[in-house]
């Protein structure tokens, strides 16, 4: 019980360090309108997540899945230059010198770091949720609500990527010559050419072995890309679901919608999810030792 309050302890301390500040909730408001703009009404004619140049009608099914693959790809890089930092503070600030004369250990200091990394992101991702209903409601092509499917998506897809993001924020601020702007560069280009070669490399359309595999990529497109073939081909057909994008694009003409009410996911696929979840974990307690240095 003293370990999990003192691991308590440091990760609400980061979490008020950080609502005092005014950054963390324009922050929050950027996000906010930004997931209000990933689902735009189709009188628009452009469409953030596409499968063939056309997309599911806005159900909960459908919100769920967009934001979850947005926020596994753009918020898990995004995320890493919101989160980093608070070690960076505490050894500027010699509060590191301090919690080492208490019984503090320094696998749980750093696993309450990566914590309080993913309260973070928890609230982000509460956020999106809520303007996701909000937006399904608003845009009426299905109103009705079924939150197992709105949330499972963005659980699936997103905790580990975000978790692996939180691991990355730790690790940057450990090494002093990645704390500062070197860090940052490195890391946005670590992650475009890990994303590349995901999309060349992953592509279940292309790949034999992505197309079999358990282990999807971190950001779990390519879980979602074969599901997709799987299932559209009878919802959908003419639909070519090996060309998914995420980001923005335009509609084509006449592209009709499709129905997508419920996304199925293999438990070998959600232990593929778990696996990049307990990479994090255990990166983090591997990290404890270099503490000393």
């Amino acid at each position: 019980m003293a370990a999990l309050r003192r691991f308590l302890a440091i990760m609400i301390a980061d979490l008020r360090e950080r609502t005092r500040g005014g950054r963390f909730w324009v922050v929050l408001a950027l996000v906010g309108t930004a997931t209000w703009w990933c689902i735009p009404a189709l009188q628009t004619g452009w469409v953030v997540v596409s499968v063939d140049d056309t997309r599911g009608y806005y159900s909960s099914a459908w919100v769920g899945l967009s934001l979850g693959l947005i926020y596994s790809t753009v918020l898990a890089w995004l995320g890493f230059y919101l989160v980093r930092g608070t070690l960076v503070r505490d050894f500027d600030t010699r509060v590191w010198q301090l919690l080492v004369t208490t019984p503090m250990t320094r696998p749980g200091y750093l696993l309450a770091k990566w914590a309080s990394h993913m309260v973070v992101f928890c609230v982000v991702v509460v956020l999106s949720i809520a303007v996701g209903v909000i937006a399904q409601w608003l845009r009426a092509e299905d109103r009705s609500l079924d939150v197992v499917e709105l949330v499972k998506p963005i659980l699936v897809l997103s905790i580990p990527a975000l978790a692996l993001t939180a691991f990355f924020a730790v690790l940057f601020d450990m090494v002093p010559r990645l704390r500062r702007t070197g860090g940052n560069v490195l890391f946005f280009f670590v992650w475009s050419l890990s994303f590349a070669l995901t999309s060349i490399n992953m592509d279940p359309s292309q790949s034999e072995w992505a197309a079999q595999t358990w282990l999807s990529d971190a950001s779990g497109t390519t879980l979602v890309q074969r599901n997709l073939q799987d299932q559209l081909t009878g919802i959908a057909s003419g639909v070519d679901a090996g060309t998914m994008s995420i980001g923005m694009s335009t509609l084509g003409e006449g592209a009709k919608l499709f129905t997508w009410t419920h996304w199925d996911v293999a438990l070998r696929d959600l232990g593929g999810r778990l696996v990049w979840l307990l990479i994090s974990i255990i990166g983090i307690l591997l990290l404890a030792p270099a503490l000393d240095r």
